[in-house]
């Protein structure tokens, strides 16, 4: 079984840095490694379109990248993305949605194996045997160093439904949780104020939530689109930021890229395409 970089941060108390891609490019994951200066690559497939050889082949591209793997998933997927990506060579899941314990609960089973044998703090879960990357297809499946590769699984809760703000405390007590994220856009919807990111309401949210992890001794992560945005979440105590998403990247890019190119050329913006003349009925 492959060591699970992450998992080993988090117990020696180190800081991480990920970064985010849409992509299901494996070279991608590459470049990411070459740079040597992150921890990991969330595969936000909440947002992204996917099939299982994708998650084979970015399970491939950590392992040659010499980086770890998250995957970001949305509700109605928990047991069946969790299961497959963690088989293709993920070893962090990222649950969006949280609103309750039992929604934290399942994402704890989704991850863990279905096991009397003792499983401590991080929970008992729903996981068989299966054939899949993780254990060589057929060469570790089953054994006790499956079990224990499933337990040490990082699992990541998203905090961004009113309802999960408001039962936070119950809800980081589920055994198993590891790394809390706060979600502002969609706390934000959730309370009636989308966008509003500055609104009183949801800066105390996130603030809550940091705090409240780092007192239930788990490990606050935050995304940045820019590391000179940390320093605020630096000084509340928090050492993990995913930062960057590769769409956002390309955005920037060719906003002010094209902005430039289009300012030595003497033209603002690019001449609208002709349109032929409709004809017909289609």
């Amino acid at each position: 079984m492959r060591r699970n970089q992450l998992r080993e941060c988090l117990n020696a108390g180190k800081p991480t840095v990920g970064t985010h891609i849409l992509s299901v490019w494996p070279t991608l994951v590459e470049l990411i490694g070459h740079s040597k200066q992150y921890d990991y690559v969330e595969f936000t497939a909440e947002y992204a379109p996917f099939d299982m050889h994708d998650l084979d082949n970015l399970g491939r591209a950590f392992e040659v990248a010499g980086v770890g793997g998250m995957i970001k998933i949305e509700q109605t997927q928990y047991t069946h993305q969790a299961m497959r990506a963690i088989g293709a060579g993920f070893q962090s899941v990222l649950f969006a949605d949280i609103r309750s314990v039992e929604d934290a609960k399942a994402a704890v089973d989704a991850v863990r194996a279905e096991t009397t044998m003792a499983a401590g703090a991080r929970g008992r879960g729903r996981l068989g045997v299966g054939m899949r990357r993780d254990v060589g297809m057929v060469r570790e499946g089953g054994q006790p160093v499956y079990v224990d590769a499933l337990n040490d699984v990082v699992i990541a809760i998203m905090v961004e439904k009113k309802s999960c703000v408001d039962d936070l405390d119950n809800i980081l007590s589920v055994p198993g949780l590891d790394m809390v994220q706060f979600g502002g856009s969609d706390f934000s919807m959730s309370i009636g104020k989308p966008a509003q990111h500055n609104d009183p309401e949801v800066v105390a949210a996130e603030k809550k939530t940091i705090e409240m992890a780092l007192k239930k001794g788990l490990h606050p992560r935050v995304e940045l689109r820019d590391p000179g945005q940390a320093k605020k979440y630096l000084d509340m105590g928090v050492k993990h930021f995913c930062i960057g998403w590769d769409v956002r990247i390309l955005a920037d890019w060719w906003d002010t890229k094209g902005a430039e190119m289009r300012g030595m050329l003497g033209s603002e913006t690019a001449p609208a395409p002709k349109v032929a003349a409709k004809t017909g009925n289609y």
